[in-house]
């Protein structure tokens, strides 16, 4: 699938979603991948407004410590292709809260990324790099610090905001010390695992 066309002239938001949320989970990812800046920018601010996002969106299991893999592509100029990696936290942690980090080639490097995700009151998703989790999933990699190695010229300072395009297709922008940069990147969310 060519999300391009739904671009020209304009961006069809409508049609756009029908697609992505009646085609298969392979030409979703697929298409998302084919998204460059332009597109990107278009997309979110096109979804402004849209349909709350919330945490449940996100990761619909119930169960604490489950895995739920985001598909991503960003707007970089290298090292587009990554996932962010979701949870439900365990013990007394906030129920209004996800866990979570970005799992990329570049982790020797920056560190995985590791935050904490919260529902705003504008109906989308805030990823706070600047709050990490107490604990992860087993199978995760080691909690490092934000600002340990390379890291502190990639996470500190910032924040994502998710928004909605489909029940499984989302579109967000970096922010950097509270300004909004030209950073864009698109998720999928695939389908989760049990526990």
């Amino acid at each position: 699938m060519d999300l391009p066309l739904f671009f020209e002239p304009t961006l069809n938001l409508e049609h756009l979603r029908t697609v992505l949320d009646t085609c298969g989970p392979w030409s979703r990812r697929h298409a998302v991948r084919g998204l460059d800046k332009a597109k990107m920018a278009a997309l979110f601010e096109a979804s402004a407004g849209a349909d709350a996002l919330t945490l449940d969106d996100i990761v619909p299991v119930a169960d604490p410590l489950v895995e739920v893999i985001h598909t991503g592509r960003n707007s970089l100029s290298a090292f587009n292709d990554f996932e962010k990696r979701f949870c439900r936290p365990d013990g007394d942690e906030p129920p209004a809260e996800l866990w979570g980090y970005n799992h990329q080639a570049m982790s020797f490097f920056t560190g995985p990324g590791y935050f904490v995700a919260t529902a705003d009151d504008k109906g989308e998703i805030v990823i706070d790099y600047g709050r990490q989790p107490p604990r992860k999933p087993a199978s995760w990699p080691t909690i490092v610090p934000n600002g340990a190695r390379l890291g502190r010229f990639v996470w500190v300072g910032m924040v994502d905001r998710l928004r909605r395009v489909t029940p499984q297709v989302f579109i967000g922008r970096a922010y950097r010390h509270g300004k909004a940069t030209d950073d864009y990147f698109a998720l999928v969310r695939e389908e989760p695992k049990t526990a």
